[in-house]
């Protein structure tokens, strides 16, 4: 059996996803965020004990500023055509792919899991973002006779509106993406509240998708 190369030793480029880069605040309306007076939370690499870097807490006057930047790009999120959100899903997808080795080694330094499987979470994590880039076009509605036969049913299927996404320490990536990916095909807009322990990886994901072309508030 080959022994696992340690993550400190591993070959590295230089990456815009290490951990105090991706600590940049919090991230609403489009804009990174650190509001007087948060107390600091320091995210801590498992397997060492260091501290890898210190993230703001967000307060609850915080939570409902990120509901109200996703309830003001609602309207326009809905309205824009699923070909649209389609191609920015999938671009999300070729940036997680593009950048999976950093977000891998990002996963394992605040996780604390092998480098090993948190590249495979990355992989599982990118597929939900091309999965539902396809889903995007493909929602479709029911026309049907009534019961009586003197009316016709139609059924459309409209976004539910704002989506608050709570996701656990343990799989940061996937967890993450497997609630984004679908609300954005749908044409809702989300709010994510990640793991205190593992913030980084959502941070990290927030700058990907406002790359990808994901519209600030959405």
């Amino acid at each position: 059996m080959t022994p696992a190369t340690p993550l400190s030793a591993a070959p590295h480029a230089t990456s815009d996803l290490d951990p105090a880069s991706c600590a940049r605040g919090l991230f609403i309306g489009g804009e990174w965020l650190w509001p007087a007076g948060r107390k600091a939370i320091p995210v801590i690499d498992p397997s060492t004990g260091q501290i890898l870097a210190e993230v703001p807490g967000a307060s609850v006057e915080d939570a409902a500023a990120a509901v109200e930047a996703a309830a003001q790009a609602a309207g326009a999120w809905r309205s824009t055509p699923p070909r649209q959100r389609s191609e920015i899903l999938r671009r999300c997808f070729e940036l997680m792919t593009e950048r999976a080795e950093d977000l891998a080694r990002l996963i394992a330094l605040e996780n604390g899991k092998a480098l090993r499987d948190a590249r495979g979470e990355v992989a599982y994590a990118a597929d939900f973002f091309r999965w539902n880039a396809e889903e995007a076009v493909r929602i479709g509605g029911d026309f049907m006779l009534s019961p009586t036969g003197a009316n016709h049913i139609i059924v459309d299927y409209e976004p539910i509106g704002i989506c608050v996404l709570v996701t656990p320490w343990n799989f940061p990536a996937a967890m993450a993406t497997r609630k984004i990916a679908p609300a954005l095909a749908a044409g809702c807009t989300v709010v994510l509240k990640p793991a205190s322990e593992t913030p980084l990886t959502a941070y990290a994901l927030a700058a990907l998708c406002a790359e990808a072309g994901v519209p600030a508030g959405v």
